[in-house]
């Protein structure tokens, strides 16, 4: 997996952070909690700028702390991101691997 983000954790449960690949930069990125729409509704929304830049649903594993799995998407990407945010030390990074196709 490829770091691409980092982040912490402020004490309302938000994330703030900075996302970067060769094709984003983005210093200020908030990942905030909302209220569910429905039982498939996100967690949390992602913006940047103002701009809304995906989801997040909380992921749980047996054996495996708290993350989020992310969802970002773009008019300017060829695709949406899956990503995982898990902690790393005293932060956060946001995790991207390529699928492999078989």
């Amino acid at each position: 997996m490829t770091t691409i983000g980092t982040f912490s954790k402020a004490q309302d449960g938000s994330f703030h952070g900075a996302i970067r690949t060769l094709a984003l930069s983005l210093k200020s990125v908030d990942i905030r909690p909302v209220e569910r729409s429905s039982d498939s509704g996100p967690d949390y929304r992602i913006s940047a700028g103002g701009a809304d830049l995906g989801a997040a649903w909380t992921a749980t594993k047996p054996d495996k702390p708290e993350c989020l799995s992310v969802r970002l998407d773009d008019p300017s990407f060829p695709a949406p991101v899956n990503a995982l945010l898990a902690q790393a030390g005293d932060g956060y990074e946001l995790r991207w691997s390529r699928r492999s196709r078989t």
